[in-house]
This record gives C-alpha cells, structure tokens and sequence, in this order.
C-alpha cells in the first residue's frame, strides 16, 4: 500500500525563509531540482542521516494527494521515496512540530509519528 502521508525536515533558519516565502527552499532540495520528502517509516532514519546535531527541527506532515507532482523514485538504499517537483508550500501542511535534540543530537520525534 502507498503511504498517504509524507514529512518534510527543515532546520531553523529553513523554515525561517519558508515562513518568509511561503514555501520551503533547502539547499539539497535546491540543488537536486525536486523536494525531499519521506514516509513515516523513513523520516527518522532521515532526521538521524541529514539533522544529526543541527539544533532544534521543524517536523511538516502533508497529505500526498494535495502537494500536486509527486514521483516515488529510488533513493537511500533502494527505497522510494516521495520527492516533489514543485514548490512545497508550508500552509499545506496539516500538521507541524519542533523536534528538539535529544542527548545524542538526534531530534527527538513524538510517538505518533
């Protein structure tokens, strides 16, 4: 079955400009012409890869079916993912959370996710 859901990793100063634009613009996401997303089953390995000692995280969860051009393409390790090509605009998100580091640095995620 296909997740419905995805999540979306910004650190401080990202969502910082996504609150000023609108929509979020990371540098991977930048650079790699499409939005990173992940699945609930991949966002902490996610968070653990990319945020690992970055300080407190915000923690988007959007419905797949609203952001519009989504492709499950093969990433880390083979799995798909969600990526989007196109601008992901934050006020789509239904729901939101800091994620604060925990003692080893890893954000620290809340149990229902």
């Amino acid at each position: 079955m296909t997740p419905t859901l995805a999540y979306k990793l910004l650190t401080e100063a990202d969502w910082a400009a996504a609150q000023a634009s609108g929509v979020t613009a990371s540098a991977v996401d930048l650079a790699d012409g499409y939005v990173h997303l992940s699945t609930a089953e991949q966002v902490r390995e996610t968070a653990r890869r990319y945020f690992a000692g970055a300080g407190r995280i915000r923690l988007l969860r959007f419905e797949l079916a609203r952001l519009g051009d989504v492709r499950w393409e093969k990433s880390r390790g083979d799995d798909l993912f969600p990526h989007l090509y196109g601008p992901l605009e934050i006020t789509k998100a239904n729901a939101a959370w800091w994620l604060d580091p925990g003692p080893d640095g890893l954000p620290v995620f809340p149990r229902m996710i």
